[in-house]
């Protein structure tokens, strides 16, 4: 745990870069590695090997040595407790639909420190019924039981033209923090923190690669 408190400031590239640092290392501890040194994981990772020094440096207590490297399960335990991994965050989706059931079904956020304790969505027929373990309920409900339970993250999987309405929702629930599937972009309070997961624009670079590739290669 540390000792020495969390970084003043971490910037948002930091963050992100944050779970591909702790899944590598979860690997290497695995393994039976106990120290590791900047330059390979820049190398496993194709990040810079300067930002990696940094990023590792404000991770560890013991700021690590140039040559000892530094200490796998120190990195671990501080990376999981910046990005609150430590904390169960209690979340709900809404939207039942396909995406929305792939979510349900994902066992990966517990270790992200997410649960999700329940789902909403518009249609009748799949009210008070259990998707991949978690109730849906029907979204007139969403207010009362994000209240009632203390939610502070909302998940939207609905279609774009819904995604404002139950936005504003969740936000009038009490909700800090929503991850957005819909393809639209949302109008929230300055302190309501949005992350967009926009898979057409990614899509969009994909193909846009793509064509590039193909193209240099046509004689």
């Amino acid at each position: 745990m540390r000792t020495t408190g969390s970084p003043t400031a971490i910037s948002k590239q930091a963050l992100q870069r944050l779970p591909y640092y702790i899944r590598l290392l979860r690997e290497l501890r695995e393994n039976g590695t106990t120290v590791v040194a900047a330059p390979a994981i820049a190398a496993r990772l194709g990040f810079n090997e300067v930002q990696v020094r940094k990023d590792l440096a404000s991770m560890s207590d013991s700021r690590g040595k140039p040559k000892a490297g530094f200490i796998v399960e120190e990195l671990i335990n501080n990376m999981e407790e910046t990005l609150g991994y430590h904390n169960s965050n209690d979340a709900v989706l809404v939207g039942a639909g396909s995406l929305g059931r792939a979510l349900l079904g994902y066992g990966g956020f517990g270790e992200c420190g997410i649960n999700i304790v329940a789902a909403f969505d518009r249609d009748p027929a799949l009210a008070d019924h259990s998707l991949c373990g978690k109730t849906v309920f029907p979204i007139e409900r969403l207010g009362e039981i994000c209240t009632r339970m203390g939610i502070h993250i909302g998940i939207i999987t609905v279609p774009a033209e819904a995604a404002q309405e139950v936005c504003d929702a969740l936000v009038e629930a009490g909700v800090l923090a929503i991850w957005n599937f819909a393809p639209v972009r949302l109008n929230v309070p300055t302190d309501i923190l949005v992350q967009n997961e926009n898979m057409a624009a990614s899509l969009a670079l994909l193909s846009n690669h793509l064509r590039d590739k193909f193209q240099e290669e046509r004689p």
